[in-house]
């Protein structure tokens, strides 16, 4: 459940069970134990979990499962809680990464080392996720992400290294670097450890025609020397990731991310400088405490200036163990939510004028669907992170010998919002 670093958790896990003699289906009914790797972020998150993990209980109630075991961010956040709800139906609850634990309770031996040889925890192998690290220390008023992982904590180079080299050789076409905040890799090891030295390292170590892509950058530790450097390493895409949050100093103050606006407009323009169609993601909230109508207009012009190909928005969750739980200024949840659907109605014209740039380029795709009744095929460019951006149809594969996690070269003849059209090439 949640986000990318806990697949990339989850399937530390499965190499784990599978090394242990365990076997993994691809149906609960054909299980006779459960695992649920838990999110809690915010609290719609939380009411996911909790009724994911009801599912599972009815199964374990009517017999269809032995074991149920419920581990993760829920368990680190809530776990008093969860063993009072689920004492009589879950057999082990388990904090994030105490897979040890796990593979105990199961009956077999630990192996951390396993992980490098793990099959993908879905069938897109093509694409896998490397977490470089674990925590944060930056502290965002909102941010429950310290209470339930604890501080930054970063993996040794040469580790992800091993591991990046063996997802490779095991199919990956596509390697994407996460974390809570990819920018402040390194600086708890006290040494030349970076998230720069890191690219370097696997720009130069991974094979030809990888992609790397990277996700979650905080804006403040964006400039142009990391916007050059990433640039200059040719597997690292033209793609960046860098959540905002808003854009009223004001409002950044209290979020504890005091950012001036003129830092934001100068890195992106600069990113822009240096290629018109380098993509850029961000996330916006609304209803922030203390966010005014003006305040939120100038999120609104801050966003149609500076044009996001992609923009994700959600309203404001007061998170229980925040400073920001407490501020004065609520903002009700109608407002924020009105808020919310006019942002992303700007965005959805900005995300259709970007998509429209790209009519008559060529692009690289990332094949992951092929449709041979249809004769064509569906998959991701550099601009798309998988499972949140848009998609690549490409037509024209009479007599084409595709293979999903293959890429092909596609010239670009429609577009909307989302999704790009275009017709592959010899």
């Amino acid at each position: 459940m949640g986000c990318a670093k806990n697949t990339a958790d989850s399937e530390k896990l499965i190499a784990q069970l599978k090394f242990s003699g365990h076997e993994i289906v691809d149906e609960v009914f054909e299980a006779e134990g459960a695992i649920i790797n838990t999110c809690g972020f915010i609290q719609d998150a939380v009411k996911e979990n909790i009724d994911a993990i009801l599912d599972l209980e009815k199964f374990k109630l009517d017999g269809l499962i032995k074991t149920l075991i419920v581990a993760g961010c829920l368990v680190n956040r809530y776990e008093k809680e969860l063993r009072e709800e689920f004492s009589e139906s879950v057999d082990l609850f388990v904090r994030s990464e105490e897979w040890d634990k796990v593979i105990n309770f199961l009956g077999g031996s630990a192996n951390s080392n396993c992980q490098l040889t793990s099959s993908a925890i879905n069938k897109n192998f093509w694409t896998r996720y490397l977490k470089i690290s674990e925590g944060c220390n930056t502290l965002c008023s909102y941010c429950a992400i310290p209470l339930i992982r604890g501080k930054l904590r970063s993996i040794p180079i040469k580790t992800l290294i091993d591991e990046a080299m063996m997802l490779c050789a095991a199919g990956a076409r596509e390697i994407c670097l996460v974390g809570q905040d990819l920018t402040v890799y390194g600086q708890d090891f006290n040494d030349d450890t970076s998230l720069k030295k890191l690219v370097h390292e696997l720009n130069s170590e991974l094979p030809k025609d990888t992609w790397l892509r990277l996700l979650y950058l905080h804006p403040s530790r964006v400039d142009e020397a990391l916007i050059d450097f990433l640039v200059s390493n040719e597997k690292v895409l033209h793609y960046l990731d860098i959540p905002i949050q808003h854009s009223d100093p004001e409002i950044l103050a209290r979020m504890n991310r005091p950012i001036q606006e003129g830092h934001l407009r100068k890195i992106f323009n600069y990113i822009r400088s240096v290629d018109e169609l380098f993509t850029l993601r961000t996330t916006i909230m609304t209803g922030f405490p203390g966010e005014t109508a003006k305040s939120f207009e100038r999120v609104i012009d801050f966003v149609s200036e500076i044009e996001f190909d992609r923009l994700g928005a959600f309203v404001y969750s007061p998170e229980e163990g925040t400073k920001a739980a407490k501020f004065s200024g609520k903002v009700s949840k109608k407002t924020a939510e009105a808020r919310c659907a006019r942002l992303m109605e700007v965005q959805a014209e900005i995300s259709q004028e970007r998509s429209e740039l790209f009519i008559n380029h060529e692009l690289d795709v990332l094949i992951e669907e092929i449709d041979n009744e249809a004769h064509e095929a569906w998959g991701r460019s550099y601009r798309d992170a998988p499972e949140v951006d848009g998609l690549v149809c490409v037509s024209g594969i009479d007599e084409k010998v595709l293979k999903r996690g293959e890429i092909v070269r596609a010239k670009i003849y429609d577009a909307n919002e989302n999704d790009l059209f275009g017709e592959i090439l010899s």
